[in-house]
C-alpha cells in the first residue's frame, strides 16, 4: 500500500498538483476532490470510441471537460449522469466535453454511451497510455481545461455535477477577463 501511495504522490508532483489528499468514504471509494493546477493538457490523439479519432488539439480555444473512465468504475457509473447534464447545459456556452475510456473494452463503452446517453465522444485508451500522460492516480478523475490549453482543475475520484458547473464557472470567468486583458 505504501508503494501504491508513493506512486500517486509522485504522480500528482510531476503533474503540477498543489497537494493531493486521498480519502475513502464509507462504501471505500476512493476520493481526492478538487485539485487547483495549471499545467498544459498533454498532446493526446487516438482512436475514439464512436470511430474515426480524437485529438485533443483540437479543444485549443474552448474551455473543456475530460472525464477519465471506465464502464468496469462503480464511481464513473454514478458520476455519468451529472456530466451528461453538464454537457449539456454547457454546451450552448462553447464548453467541450470529451471522455477518455481507459483500459475498457470499446463494444461496453459504446453501449455506456448509448446507455447514459452521452452527448461527446472518448479517446480509447486500452493500453492506459494517454492516462498515464496525463498522471492520474485512480478513476474516475475530471480534468478542466481552459482556452489556452492549461489544466486548471483536476478532480481527483467522483465528483457531482454541482462541482463541475462550480469549477467551469470559474474557469469561465478567468476565460473573459483574461480575453478582456489582451
Amino acid at each position: 500500500m505504501r508503494k501504491v501511495l508513493a506512486a500517486v504522490l509522485i504522480a500528482a508532483a510531476a503533474s503540477g498538483a498543489y497537494a493531493l489528499f486521498l480519502s475513502r468514504d464509507d462504501d471505500g471509494a476512493t476520493s481526492g476532490g478538487p485539485v487547483a493546477m495549471n499545467v498544459p493538457l498533454p498532446a493526446l490523439r487516438g482512436p475514439s470510441v464512436l470511430g474515426g479519432t480524437v485529438d485533443f488539439a483540437d479543444l485549443r480555444g474552448h474551455v473543456a471537460v475530460l472525464n477519465v473512465w471506465a464502464t468496469w468504475c462503480d464511481p464513473c457509473r454514478a458520476e455519468q449522469p451529472g456530466l451528461v447534464r453538464a454537457a449539456r447545459a454547457y454546451a450552448g456556452r462553447g464548453v467541450r466535453f470529451v471522455g477518455l475510456n481507459y483500459q475498457d473494452n470499446t463494444a461496453a463503452a459504446r453501449a455506456w454511451i448509448d446507455e447514459f446517453h452521452v452527448p461527446y465522444d472518448s479517446l480509447v485508451d486500452e493500453q492506459g497510455r494517454y492516462a498515464d500522460d496525463l498522471g492520474f492516480p485512480y478513476l474516475p478523475d475530471t480534468y478542466i481545461v481552459d482556452a489556452q490549453g492549461a489544466i486548471r482543475w483536476v478532480i481527483y475520484g467522483q465528483t457531482s455535477e454541482d462541482e463541475v458547473v462550480r469549477l467551469l464557472d470559474q474557469v469561465l470567468a478567468g476565460s473573459r477577463d483574461a480575453g478582456r486583458r489582451s
